[in-house]
């Protein structure tokens, strides 16, 4: 399941998507704007910034605004940064692999087999959207971002 930090940074994420490009708010801002905790945001904001994707300036004219494009960022790539792998269990895991300790042949394992169709079915859905267009889904688009598995 998605994480409460992951739905806020995609959340804050989206709303710095729609700001004119080279314009910055502050994270109060975003964070009334969004419902979600300032100091929660902070953090979260301060981890996508080291991850480059977003840059901060200091002062009155200060605030965050995106590091690149919206349409350079996929929303794979926000989810693993604040929430790590996208792998149901560590052994289905490109990054983080874990061997479970239960587990007597990692091939033959009939568990971690389906697992790593799950990520690769998530890692190939979230990689392939952008959030530009997470920012651009309307009320009669969201119908084309609903995939059977």
């Amino acid at each position: 399941m998605l994480t409460k930090k992951a739905k806020y940074g995609l959340k804050a994420m989206v709303d710095l998507a729609r700001l004119e490009p080279g314009h910055s708010t502050f994270v109060a801002d975003v964070a009334s704007r969004n419902a979600i905790p300032k100091k929660f945001l902070d953090a979260i904001l301060g981890e996508l910034r080291n991850a480059g994707m977003l840059t901060s300036k200091k002062g009155k004219a200060g605030g965050y605004m995106l590091a690149k494009p919206a349409e350079a960022i996929t929303i794979g790539s926000i989810i693993r940064t604040l929430d790590g792998p996208l792998a149901p269990i560590p052994c289905a895991s490109r990054s983080a692999y874990v061997p479970c300790e239960d587990c007597k042949d990692v091939k033959a394992c009939q568990v971690r087999l389906l697992m790593l169709d799950v990520r690769d079915a998530m890692s190939r859905i979230l990689d392939e959207h952008t959030l530009a267009e997470m920012r651009d889904i309307g009320e009669n688009a969201m119908a084309g971002f609903i995939y059977q598995i």
